[in-house]
């Protein structure tokens, strides 16, 4: 339960013994148990608070009733029932330690990866890890983040696979080795893609290469009145992408197939195509960071070739699958967009948009099917 909720509840809870200023007395109460200053309390509205802090809370409130007196007023005996040793000197100590180690294994956002490690292991937000160093980190949990911390420096899987959950476009995403860790780069796809479909009515959405189902997943709940089929050739892929479609509950229109590319695709009336293919080349792919090169999915990273086989496939069939003034929209390696402009140029699609990123380099290509019906949709 979030702190915002907490709050709501005590206030509540309080009104119904007739406290006079409920909402001060609950916001006494649980800056005193998070010890934190009172008028901060809301800078941490949509902080998850664990069992123990609410079970102090708890505590409180029903002293305060039972006593009928201000939170301030408490007897000192009853004030005390929840204290406990500060262990934040002892903790702040293990997770620089923790930072030194990753830096010392070539992490390069190593604070970063370890607050999110302990956080994880704690079962809190990062965000507000700081507010909870104060209670004892257990035997367990030690042992936990140790071996977190190799498999990160040592072995160096993603953080994101350590944690098996990353966040897009403000939605949850569970990512294992089987799919491509989703990056911020392609947000500003389906940003892009979001406007345009946004002006239609009832858009018909085709996503292919799905991985994780970042995009058709995202189309889907920033789009609720599209209809999304998200195709990917990898079944360990899909299963992932499923479980992302009911995380994210867009499952009344998200559906996903098994396809390479467009061989098992039957509807040919999508106003958009989408699609963030495999598009390192294989020379360059040998040179990524071990990471990348020895956690996620080759074939969802490169086509084992001069990285355009697939921009040139798709721009080639996909105008038998477009409605006329439909859309094709590409996520573009970091000097492609010219050619695969010219690989759907050659396809018949006009050019509308060329998106930069935020390095300022070329990474989303967008055209058009030549066509009176789209151009009447969407004007």
């Amino acid at each position: 339960m979030k702190l915002l909720n907490i709050l709501k509840f005590s206030e509540e809870y309080l009104k119904k013994y007739s406290f006079s200023k409920p909402r001060l007395e609950s916001e006494k109460i649980i800056s005193h148990v998070l010890k934190l200053e009172r008028i901060t309390l809301y800078a941490y509205f949509d902080m998850e608070l664990n069992l123990e802090q609410k079970e102090k809370i708890k505590d409180y409130l029903k002293a305060m009733a039972r006593n009928r007196v201000t939170f301030d007023e408490l007897p000192k005996e009853e004030k005390n029932i929840v204290e406990e040793k500060d262990y934040s000197v002892e903790n702040r100590e293990l997770l620089q330690k923790s930072i030194q180690y990753l830096q010392k294994n070539d992490v390069v956002d190593a604070k970063l990866d370890a607050e999110y490690i302990f956080a994880h292991v704690l079962n809190v937000k990062r965000t507000v890890l700081s507010l909870n160093l104060r209670r004892e980190i257990n035997s367990e949990e030690k042992s936990e983040i140790k071996e977190l911390l190799h498999k990160r420096a040592k072995a160096k899987k993603p953080l994101q696979y350590i944690l098996g959950e990353w966040e897009f476009y403000g939605l949850p995403f569970k990512v294992d080795e089987r799919v491509l860790i989703p990056r911020a780069d392609t947000e500003i796809l389906v940003e892009q893609c979001k406007f345009i479909l946004s002006e239609l009515q009832n858009p018909k959405v085709l996503d292919i290469g799905t991985g994780s189902g970042a995009i058709s997943v995202t189309i889907a709940k920033e789009v609720p009145s599209a209809d999304v089929l998200g195709a990917d050739i990898s079944t360990d892929a899909l299963e992932v992408a499923v479980e992302n479609r009911k995380l994210n509950d867009v499952e009344k229109n998200l559906k996903f197939i098994k396809s390479d590319v467009f061989s098992n695709i039957k509807d040919t009336d999508y106003d958009m195509i989408i699609s963030n293919p495999p598009y390192i080349p294989k020379e360059e792919y040998e040179e990524l960071m071990p990471e990348v090169k020895l956690h996620e999915p080759l074939g969802a990273l490169t086509d084992n070739g001069d990285g355009y086989y697939f921009y040139k496939k798709i721009s080639e069939e996909s105008p038998k699958y477009l409605k006329d003034g439909g859309y094709l929209a590409f996520e573009v390696g970091y000097n492609q967009a010219f050619e695969v402009s010219e690989f759907m140029k050659k396809a018949g699609f006009t050019i509308v948009a060329i998106v930069k990123d935020y390095s300022g380099i070329d990474r989303v290509v967008i055209g058009r099917k030549s066509g009176e019906e789209g151009v009447n949709k969407v004007s």
